[in-house]
């Protein structure tokens, strides 16, 4: 006799967490977009100065002695020495705009990426802990993706945050300041271990955050697909 209205109940509190699991699916979705712009805009950003298409100022003492920069590179910049090579014109390679393009506009382009890359990849790690929190109530099903994709996403922001800045010490997240492209870019070139640590951590430490979104991403589409298949919607 009781059969009846505790499955009924069961049904309604599956169709609530649904309802919910689609808000936080949806949201999810749009932080991921706004995290791979900026991280795209970022590493843009740092190739643009790299290839000398912005020409950055004249690295000072304090900024050599910046804590970020490599260990083995601890050399004040003399301010006297000869200035860097006007970059090369881009009028061949189709990219005359870039010549309006100075480093006050990278700074402040910087600055901004940076505020939004921190804000949405935390709100990205949220989503993807309340969409857990829910599959593990309603007893959706999927736990095995979305625990996956939230570990990932919250070592993904782990990476993300500046704690060159946060904590004033010589770990390094991806989010980069403009002062530290003109620190790390005065000692690129001074031996093979520098050139190799300032491609790593402007290049290959991005790749590494990005390849975890891209991770993240895609376990927690499984675990939208595994929901489904569990409740036979699809």
């Amino acid at each position: 006799m009781s059969e009846g209205p505790v499955n009924q109940s069961h049904m309604i509190e599956t169709t609530d967490c649904l309802e919910a699991v689609g808000v936080f699916r949806g949201w999810k979705n749009f932080f991921f977009l706004i995290v791979m712009i900026c991280l795209v805009v970022a590493q843009l950003s740092f190739w643009l100065v790299d290839m000398k298409y912005v020409k950055l100022p004249a690295a000072s003492s304090e900024a050599a002695v910046s804590s970020e920069a490599p260990v083995s590179a601890l050399v004040v910049a003399d301010p006297n020495g000869p200035a860097e090579p006007a970059a090369p014109a881009t009028g061949k390679l189709g990219l005359g705009f870039l010549k309006k393009l100075n480093y006050g506009h990278l700074a402040r382009t910087i600055d901004l990426v940076d505020g939004v890359l921190i804000v949405t990849a935390s709100l990205y790690c949220m989503a993807m802990f309340f969409s857990l929190m829910v599959s593990l109530i309603g007893r959706l099903g999927g736990i095995n993706h979305i625990s996956r994709a939230f570990f990932l996403s919250l070592i993904m922001l782990v990476l993300i945050l500046p704690w060159q800045k946060l904590l004033e010490s010589s770990v390094v997240g991806v989010v980069y300041m403009s002062e530290d492209l003109i620190t790390w870019s005065a000692y690129k070139s001074q031996n093979l271990l520098t050139t190799v640590l300032y491609y790593l951590r402007f290049a290959g430490y991005w790749l590494v955050v990005i390849t975890l979104l891209i991770m993240s991403q895609a376990r927690s589409a499984r675990w939208t697909k595994a929901i489904l298949r569990r409740l036979e919607i699809i």
